[in-house]
């Protein structure tokens, strides 16, 4: 789940004319029949040519189950993926099955784009809490494949050759975490940076409940000036301190994947990701690489962090076949031959029987990631719900404001009131 800033920007306006050329569309959407009599799925989803290659097998595998389907997958990259959908939604020619997140997920069920899944997929194996997250006004609109955490990923090797130390992360607060930073990057000479600045919107969300603030109170922000305007206080102490690279080169990488950041190009030692990002990053970097908790508002009652789907199979309203639809989404969710193929791609398996099926196949890394949320599961927030309609635009409206405090161009009194005037006006409904 990489920022995708570009593509939530693309994805808004496209979306925007869904209600008015949907129904211009010709077509009836969904895959229909193949020359051999067989019914045809389309799937849709995206990521990188390794999740290509593993969902072309699990594919392959349901067909030879199912020889009467024939399942064609439409894959692309993460930054023109809701674009290209929100264009075939609008014409009518939606996939029969549809890879979503948490983000888009209430604007395409409040268009109608969606069918109910309830009781058409087998979820008993599921977390009723993640399940949740799938639901909007009572009807299972999405089920999540897995589950993973926003969290601090890090390189002890690089820590320890600079002389730093790795803090205990059950205690450390912000100002520990902008110190250690600074260590760094002093203790290797300038040649490892201490870390690099996120502008994730999960990131403020944990920043925010440590302060006792929801991000969302139904349609507007939740949060107050003053805890928004701390937290970019943090990153503009990481720049100073040089535990960050400068407000430029701190855009520069924020625009890339985690394979170029600081961690994974072993130039910086740590940084903030979704915990399913762990293998990623340990193979770009070729390097142990290890999972801790998120820093603390010095006096905080809790650590804000909290589980979330990775990503959730969807069903189109539309398609002529729901029942083989949903049969797909089942075999992706609950057969332990699929999560064998996908293991922890699509995060840990939501499906706990899977889980324990493939946990002893998983990677190294994957591993120690399952340890990880093992860890703090006790920790953890209950997932939240789908975000308010508008709000896949919220990360590119934060970095906007973020990057504009960052480089001095807007002081944060300023930022913050046109952040939350944007952002609330993206969400209304």
């Amino acid at each position: 789940m990489s920022s995708g800033k570009k593509m939530w920007s693309a994805a808004l306006l496209a979306t925007a004319v869904l209600a008015v050329t949907a129904a211009c569309g010709s077509g009836s959407g969904g895959g229909g029949q193949s020359a051999d009599g067989k019914i045809k799925l389309r799937f849709s989803y995206w990521g990188s040519d390794a999740r290509q290659k593993m969902t072309e097998e699990a594919i392959k595998k349901f067909e030879a189950k199912n020889p009467t389907i024939d399942v064609e997958g439409e894959f692309s990259d993460w930054a023109s993926y809701y674009e290209t959908l929100a264009t075939k939604v609008a014409a009518n020619d939606a996939p029969d099955v549809i890879t979503i997140e948490i983000r888009g997920l209430r604007e395409y069920a409040d268009r109608g784009t969606l069918a109910d899944l309830a009781s058409k997929v087998n979820t008993a194996d599921i977390d009723s809490k993640v399940l949740g997250t799938g639901a909007i006004d009572g009807k299972q609109f999405a089920i999540p494949t897995g589950v993973n955490a926003f969290s601090l990923m890090v390189n002890p090797g690089l820590v320890e050759s600079s002389k730093a130390k790795l803090p205990d992360d059950t205690k450390w607060t912000w100002d520990d975490y902008v110190k250690l930073s600074s260590q760094i990057t002093e203790g290797s000479g300038g040649k490892v940076t201490g870390t690099q600045l996120s502008w994730n919107p999960a990131y403020l969300q944990i920043y925010a409940a440590q302060k006792g603030e929801p991000f969302y109170n139904g349609n507007k922000l939740g949060m107050s000036p003053q805890t928004i305007k701390d937290w970019w206080a943090v990153m503009q102490n990481l720049i100073k301190t040089k535990g960050a690279p400068d407000a430029a080169k701190s855009s520069e990488i924020g625009a890339t994947s985690i394979d170029q950041s600081l961690l994974g190009t072993n130039t910086g030692a740590m940084g903030m990701w979704w915990s399913n990002q762990l293998g990623a990053a340990s193979k770009a970097s070729g390097q142990e690489l290890d999972l801790l908790r998120m820093p603390k508002v010095e006096g905080a009652t809790t650590g804000g962090m909290f589980l979330q789907p990775a990503m959730f199979y969807s069903a189109s309203s539309k398609t002529e076949h729901a029942a083989e639809a949903a049969k797909f989404i089942d075999f992706m969710i609950n057969d332990p031959e699929a999560g064998a193929i996908i293991l922890s791609d699509r995060g840990l398996p939501a499906s706990s029987k899977v889980l324990a099926a493939v946990k002893d196949k998983l990677p190294d890394a994957d591993k120690k990631t399952l340890e990880f949320i093992d860890k703090v599961k006790s920790e953890l927030a209950d997932p939240p719900p789908a975000p308010p309609k508008g709000s896949s635009a919220m990360e590119d409206i934060l970095t906007r404001y973020s990057e504009e405090v960052m480089f001095g161009r807007m002081t944060p009194d300023d930022a913050v009131q046109k952040f939350i005037t944007e952002a609330n006006a993206s969400i209304a409904g």
